[in-house]
């Protein structure tokens, strides 16, 4: 029987709406009648004020096929010119083995893990980053490392600040090597500005000349040149300065460490390490201090511990919590590394070993030599002496299908990479000095010649059994997949974490990273090479102004962290240019990420807490006193709607009128902008400024724990004052914000991640964006109703409902029990779930985001799971098992448990089975519970030796 429906019926431009949300419409209508609402609409206008509520649906397109969005993303792409670059200053061409790309950068059991807060179920990626460390610890000469930053000029301004904490200097001025990359200089110049900090800029060995408490200084430098700065080092030491080198890890292969010229601080990136350039990133960026400044380093670090059986184990250590513990007296902002990205560098270590490194740094080095001598036979002047890979002359040519930087007039510079051949060389060379080269005759000269006599290092790199172990193929592969069996992602199970947004990335969203397009791009290449790049960040700030009801978009902050840092310096530079400086207060309430003070104090302000109310609302009246107490200084308040505590606060639009009615700007934090999309906008509510977590809201995967992008949206008022870039600008001839200062390395950030939001966005159009807020709610609201009897829902709206997330108190069953959030973080292992998150905002409690793509059934898993861990306590209570020997103290259960002696009050079967769908699909754990002081108090951060493996 024919089907009368019109074409349109079948041509299913809608068709991805449905793969990523989890519900059918039978299944829509079960959850409201859980929930008590007649319909979708109904549960949306009890949950969402009216007040903020969107008058008109989102101005964008429709929904497109996937293979449609696609091909249009892919015609965009082809609009980039990729010529072989050659600019260097700091981003390198690379070979990304491809059982790297297979197997981890294109892997769900890699990309779409959390970050390792439940260490028992992330020591895969645990243990790669521990062999990124000993990568950085042994290259660089250091002592310690940490689990990678951002990127490398923004580590750089993290060592400015770090220099300041532990510096005996009493010194206001910081020394910068004039060397230094040029977007090094820039961000280090924003980060100093509101800190207070004098900068004092020359030649590296003029640093000791002056009074300072710390010192940058580049290895090998922007020039090329390679320097050996012990005794630099020395001086500035005598002084009571602190020494950080910014270098170059396939340099360091060959060259002298920093560590062995006495370098307090080593930074800088890993790109060059297997990961492509991606038009600015992302990147992982490494950071290596001595072992005595352990307490002040920024960011993560992995630490080995053990477990309850004494086995060795692996463990975030030292700063896990530390924003939310130490607020605005944090080291720094910074709550996530770049792990994805670390991970692939310090797998490209693994794969090719040291070896195999010497041999592509040597052969790096040899083609920039028989540059160096091939011009200099050619009689034109070579500038640079000493170098390892960059190689600066004077000339005036240009060389057809490759990019040289343009440094200054007729002085143009060529940085070697791993993909240069002699061939590369012999055109260039051809080009330069108008006649064809013996490369052979050359290679002689060069090795002949050596520049860097009297530089190389002497010591052993990479000893590890880690880096010399799995260089076939074979190897390789089993050995990234035996770390992946380790790790819980979302390839095996939901991971209803609040405030993180662990939803769907979709493979159609992830293909366009690796499409060389994008990923082969280098940030500063001519910006007449990357048009389809540029169309598709302009293409994607549009979309996100409709969305967001800004004005502008700045693409330029690479985390969310960085968003935060970027909005409070557009008020700053704002209020500033009012005549307004002297405006240095900050309203946060109580409830807030811990990184919003943490970044207030970056930015110069002095942060006042705002109470909540018993409902988990900011209290207005306490607000209200407060910004008038202060309104002469007020300068913003920093707000996250809905708020942390799951709630659509419906005094929100009253809460901004009264700090602009006393000055203030208002910041929107944008970690919960998921429950807002298509609803209602950070704009409409009133905020001038706020950041959007695209790897929440728009699909970027978390990698597990990095990469991010968090971009920011303004108003007309504050967009002359975002980022620009001193290197690449970030718009055309003439915008707004023009020669303000950077704040990360690269004009767009992580631009090669920026196509998963593009075709995210596409995909779903308009309406699907609106039905997955919609969607979000529901699923939130349905876990709540299903949980409610069991787990006392903390925080509802007037209405009785919840946002996107909601918060279970765990509170008056520790108290009855001594069963803890943690101890059920920790059974839910058993279950094959990740936890949700622990202890915030309010300690004691879960607070569970279940987000739109998980279907019914995964609702329903994770919600029986939670209940049999309530029955589980409830025999606790009744006096059935001990409260110290039960499935909860004891989790999570190993393998290893099931086959050893068993004297324990419930049964094995209970223990690592304790719902009949688990053995269909079940996760182990690969250790048991981790003893975190044991990890603190015994702090090593290196790869454990094997035998230690051997014998625990």
């Amino acid at each position: 029987m024919s089907n009368p429906a019109p074409l349109a019926a079948f041509e299913q431009h809608d068709e991805f709406i449905a793969r990523h949300l989890g519900q059918d419409e039978s299944e829509l209508a079960a959850m409201l009648a859980v929930v008590g609402a007649a319909s979708l609409d109904e549960l949306i206008a009890q949950t969402v004020p009216k007040a903020i509520r969107l008058a008109a649906p989102l101005a964008l397109p429709g929904p497109r096929r996937e293979h449609e969005a696609l091909a249009a993303l892919k015609a965009i792409a082809a609009k980039n010119v990729v010529r072989k670059s050659l600019i260097g200053m700091g981003y390198h061409d690379t070979l990304t083995p491809k059982v790297i790309v297979r197997n981890v950068l294109e892997n769900p059991g890699w990309y779409t893990a959390y970050t390792p807060y439940q260490a028992e179920i992330a020591q895969g990626r645990l243990e790669a980053l521990l062999n990124y460390q000993q990568m950085v610890i042994d290259l660089t000469g250091m002592e310690l490392a940490n689990a990678s930053l951002l990127d490398e000029a923004t580590a750089a301004a993290e060592a400015m600040t770090m220099a300041r904490r532990i510096s005996k200097s009493k010194s206001n001025a910081f020394f910068v090597d004039r060397c230094a990359f040029p977007q090094t200089i820039d961000v280090v110049k924003t980060r100093a500005g509101f800190f207070g900090f004098e900068l004092i800029f020359g030649a590296a060995k003029e640093a000791s000349h002056h009074d300072v408490f710390g010192a940058l200084l580049q290895y090998p430098n922007d020039a090329g040149g390679c320097v050996d700065l012990s005794e630099t080092i020395a001086e500035l030491k005598t002084k009571g300065a602190i020494s950080a080198v910014a270098t170059d890890l396939m340099a360091l292969v060959l060259l002298k460490s920093p560590g062995s010229m006495g370098a307090d601080i080593a930074l800088g990136t890993s790109q060059r390490f297997g990961v492509p350039m991606g038009f600015g990133g992302p990147h992982a960026a490494f950071f290596a201090c001595k072992d005595e400044h352990k307490r002040s380093v920024p960011g993560r670090i992995i630490g080995v511990s053990v477990d309850a059986r004494g086995k060795k184990a692996l463990r975030m250590a030292l700063q896990t919590r530390e924003q939310h513990i130490r607020r605005e007296k944090a080291n720094s902002n910074i709550c996530t590394s770049q792990v994805l990205l670390a991970n692939m560098a310090g797998m490209y270590a693994v794969y090719h070993g040291p070896q195999g490194l010497r041999t592509i740094a040597s052969r790096i080095h040899r083609l920039a030599g028989i540059l160096a001598e091939g011009l200099t036979n050619a009689r034109i002047k070579v500038v640079t002496h000493n170098y390892f890979d960059t190689v600066r002359f004077e000339s005036e040519h240009e060389v057809p299908g490759y990019n040289l930087r343009h440094v200054s007039g007729n002085l143009r510079s060529v940085s070697v990479n791993e993909k240069t051949t002699r061939e590369d060389i012999a055109a260039i060379l051809q080009v330069l000095t108008g006649k064809a080269v013996d490369i052979d005759a050359l290679d002689a000269q060069a090795a002949a010649n050596d520049p860097l006599a009297g530089l190389y290092r002497s010591d052993a790199i990479l000893a590890h059994p880690v880096f010399n172990s799995h260089h076939t193929e074979h190897e390789m592969l089993r050995y990234l997949k035996r770390l992946q069996n380790k790790d819980l992602a979302l390839d095996h199970s939901m991971i209803s974490l609040g405030s993180c947004t662990m939803k769907l990335n979709a493979t159609s969203e992830m293909i366009p990273v690796t499409w060389p397009e994008f990923s082969d791009m280098h940030p500063f290449a001519p910006l007449d090479q990357a048009a389809g790049c540029l169309e598709m960040i302009r293409t994607l700030e549009d979309a996100l102004k409709a969305i967001t009801g800004f004005d502008a978009i700045c693409m330029q902050p690479n985390s969310g962290a960085q968003g935060e840092y970027a909005g409070l310096v557009a008020i700053r530079r704002y209020q500033a240019a009012q005549g307004q400086a002297h405006r240095n207060v900050c309203l946060i309430p109580k409830s807030a990420h811990g990184t919003n003070p943490a970044t207030a104090q970056m930015c110069g302000l002095d942060v006042v807490v705002v109470d909540c109310d018993d409902s988990g609302n900011i209290d207005v009246p306490d607000l209200k006193a407060k910004a008038e107490q202060h309104a002469a200084n007020l300068s913003c308040l920093m707000i996250t709607y809905p708020s942390t505590h799951g709630v659509f606060e419906e005094a929100v639009k009253d809460i901004c009128a009264i700090v602009h009615a006393n000055g203030g700007q208002v910041y929107m934090d944008g970690a919960n902008l998921n429950a807002q999309v298509g609803l209602t906008s950070p704009a409409s509510i009133g905020a001038d400024v706020s950041h959007m977590n695209l790897h929440k809201t728009f699909a970027i995967p978390h990698g597990g724990g990095g990469p991010g992008m968090g971009p920011i949206g303004l108003k007309a008022h504050l967009a002359p004052f975002m980022a620009d870039h001193a290197v690449q600008p970030t718009g055309p001839e003439g915008r707004p914000n023009a020669g303000q200062g950077a704040v990360s390395a690269a004009p767009f950030g992580s631009a090669s991640i920026l196509p998963i939001s593009w075709m995210y966005i596409a995909m779903l159009g308009g309406t699907g964006l609106t039905l997955a807020t919609k969607v979000a709610i529901l699923n939130a609201n349905y876990v709540a109703a299903k949980l409610k009897d069991h787990y006392p829902v903390l925080y509802t709206g007037s209405h009785g409902r919840v946002a996107h997330e909601c918060i279970l108190d765990v509170r008056a069953i520790k108290a009855a029990t001594g069963i803890a959030e943690i101890d059920i973080a920790k059974r839910l292992m058993d279950y094959g779930f990740h936890a949700p998150t622990v202890s915030f905002p309010v300690a004691g409690t879960l607070m569970v985001e279940p987000t739109e793509s998980e279907a019914k059934a995964e609702l329903d898993r994770f919600v029986a799971a939670m209940i049999s861990i309530r029955e589980e306590i409830r025999r606790i209570e009744r006096g059935e098992w001990p409260a110290d020997a039960n499935p909860l103290k004891h989790a999570p259960h190993t393998q290893a448990d099931i086959v050893g002696d068993w004297d324990r009050p419930y049964s094995r079967e209970e223990a690592v089975f304790p719902l009949p769908w688990v053995r269909d699909n079940k996760f182990w754990p690969s250790v048991n519970r981790i003893d975190d002081v044991y990890g603190d108090r015994n702090l090593f951060c290196a790869c454990v030796p094997m035998e230690e493996y051997s014998n625990g």
